[in-house]
């Protein structure tokens, strides 16, 4: 560093050592101009979040399903998911609320593909620009067809390219202890589910809600993609999300009571949802339906604590792995994250889980 460098130089010298490059991002408020939403889909946004919120709230008797796959590498395969997911709910709307779990983030134990929005053409090459434009069109598209969309949020800065469109979202189990998510949820405008430890730790999941339900104030982008201070009211609609961990399964009653217990000490409305998948069952996809099943069971019994379900779910039962750069060589509607039920199995738990509504009733 030259002796004669001005301040610039000098901060310069000592910032950016490891950083190879930084490219323009594309401002959420002109990636909005370019996909805008329109009066329909803003319908189907608007109920899908309601309709959610009425359920949580005890004001609505039907069970809440989150189902989709784990998440989206083709948007092509999840458009043809969501027509036949969107034709289905139609004939169990009475009973079930169907949202369609449309996650394009993955939040990684230590490394691998971490998304559509991170990584669109599956090759490395990080083309994120493209990546967004890829989300908030397939989001659209599914949100025309009348099905409302969740998504799990796991950059910050993400839900300001795409929250507009959806109904529901959750923070995933590896960030439901940070500060920066529970922030986030409090400014959110749609109910967040919170899921518990990878460990399994409840408490985490409860504190969590505690905290987005309370106002803050935090710096992050604006529309225009500058910084900017958010000061939030609190999200009154978060809510804990049962998926169990390294220590087991945790959708048993006694865990749902207990967490129910937990929830009315911290002043929280008392409002489960049940992931299926994960620690629940064993990271195993077949044993989602015995999961599934088991929680229709106790809600025909009468069970009223349990809002909801999630279920990983695409085309094709299984996983496949992704080599980088021969995407042209997967499956068609297959994951090639966690493994997922395949499309008639799908049906099936949701007639199941519609028949255990009525039945409660």
């Amino acid at each position: 560093m030259s002796l004669s460098a001005g301040p610039a130089e000098i901060s310069e010298g000592l910032d950016n050592q490891r950083t190879l490059g930084v490219s323009p991002l594309i401002s959420p408020a002109l990636l909005r101009q370019e996909l805008p939403v329109d009066a329909a889909i803003a319908k189907t946004v608007a109920h899908g979040r309601s309709s959610a919120v009425d359920i949580l709230h005890g004001d609505d008797d039907r069970l809440i399903v989150v189902v989709g796959p784990c998440s989206v590498h083709d948007p092509a395969a999840a458009l043809d998911y969501a027509h036949r997911l969107a034709e289905h709910a139609a004939g169990v709307r009475d009973e079930l609320h169907v949202i369609m779990r449309v996650y394009f983030e993955k939040p990684r134990t230590t490394l691998g593909w971490k998304g559509l929005i991170n990584d669109p053409d599956l090759d490395g090459s990080y083309a994120v620009n493209k990546g967004l434009r890829m989300a908030r069109k397939l989001l659209l598209d599914i949100s025309a067809l009348g099905l409302p969309v969740g998504c799990e949020f796991l950059d910050p800065i993400t839900p300001q390219f795409i929250a507009d469109t959806v109904s529901w979202g959750s923070i995933g189990a590896r960030t439901a202890a940070s500060q920066v998510h529970r922030q986030l949820c409090s400014a959110l405008s749609m109910p967040v589910g919170i899921k518990n430890s990878t460990e399994g730790d409840v408490q985490v999941a409860v504190d969590a809600t505690r905290a987005a339900a309370a106002s803050h104030v935090f710096a992050g982008i604006n529309n225009d993609g500058l910084a900017a201070l958010f000061t939030t009211a609190g999200n009154p609609d978060c809510h804990v999300i049962l998926r169990g961990g390294s220590a087991g399964p945790n959708y048993d009653a006694a865990t749902v009571a207990d967490t129910l217990a937990r929830q009315a000490k911290a002043g929280l409305p008392e409002r489960v949802i049940i992931d299926a998948s994960h620690g629940n069952s064993g990271k195993d996809h077949v044993r989602q339906g015995v999961v599934a099943g088991e929680i229709a069971d106790r809600i025909a019994a009468g069970e009223r604590g349990i809002a909801g379900i999630m279920l990983e779910s695409f085309l094709e039962a299984g996983r496949q792995d992704l080599v980088l750069g021969h995407a042209g060589e997967l499956t068609y509607g297959q994951s090639i994250t966690d493994a997922c039920l395949d499309w008639r199995s799908t049906g099936e738990l949701l007639d199941r889980l519609s028949e255990a509504v009525a039945a409660r009733r």
